[in-house]
């Protein structure tokens, strides 16, 4: 593995664990402390977090912080496939590093922020593929409507991450990310959703990469 595939992989591990970390930790502080962070503030947290990441990581790794996204991307064009795998496996690590230690800042907390399917398994589905098909064509409209712009991006899906979160969190968890889900089920021992979000997204992003050929030029400039 080269310097340059290195720096990325770590890159994504922290963006991921920033995510993981600041997103599930807003899930518990607002369990524990009813109305405390409240579902709208939840979203947010989810949303300023990921445009954060996306400003501070972009001209790094492209700040993907969720394997799905970097699936898109690859399938489109726009990243590597030799980087697929080191990408998949930052973010997996850094998933796990951020809610490992909501575990111990929390250990009287029994979910660490778990995705569930509240709303049953097939409106859950059904959402998570939607949803990370909504975020994949922002992405991938953005990339190449203004390439290079980290502002537009981090704006872009900042900003859709939170209001997928605020409406659809209630129903599905509005994970679209299949390392911010893996993390926490394991760590807690909720395991039986998992499924959902180990498919539903990649299915979304797929679907994403295809209505995005039909709407944007894809082979214009890649990201790393």
């Amino acid at each position: 593995m080269n310097r340059s595939m290195r720096r990325d992989m770590v890159a994504e591990c922290f963006g991921t664990f920033a995510l993981v970390f600041s997103g599930t930790s807003a899930i518990v502080i607002n369990d524990l402390r009813p109305g405390a962070v409240s579902s709208l503030g939840i979203g947010l947290t989810f949303g300023l977090i990921v445009a954060a990441m996306v400003l501070t990581f972009g001209k790094v790794s492209g700040a993907h912080l969720n394997p799905a996204v970097s699936l898109g991307l690859c399938l489109a064009g726009r990243l590597e496939g030799r980087r697929l795998v080191p990408y998949w496996f930052g973010q997996c690590a850094g998933a796990f590093v951020g809610s490992g230690l909501v575990s111990v800042l929390f250990p009287d907390h029994s979910g660490l922020g778990a995705t569930l399917p509240v709303g049953g398994v097939y409106p859950s589905f059904v959402l998570e593929a939607v949803l990370t098909l909504i975020l994949m064509v922002v992405v991938l409209g953005v990339a190449c409507g203004m390439p290079g712009d980290l502002h537009a991006m981090a704006l872009a899906v900042g900003a859709v991450i939170a209001l997928e979160a605020i409406f659809a969190g209630p129903i599905s968890g509005a994970s679209m990310n299949p390392a911010r889900s893996l993390a926490p089920g394991l760590l807690s021992g909720q395991t039986g959703s998992l499924w959902i979000y180990w498919t539903a997204p990649f299915v979304g992003a797929g679907l994403g990469v295809a209505l995005s050929h039909l709407l944007f030029d894809l082979k214009k400039e890649k990201s790393s």
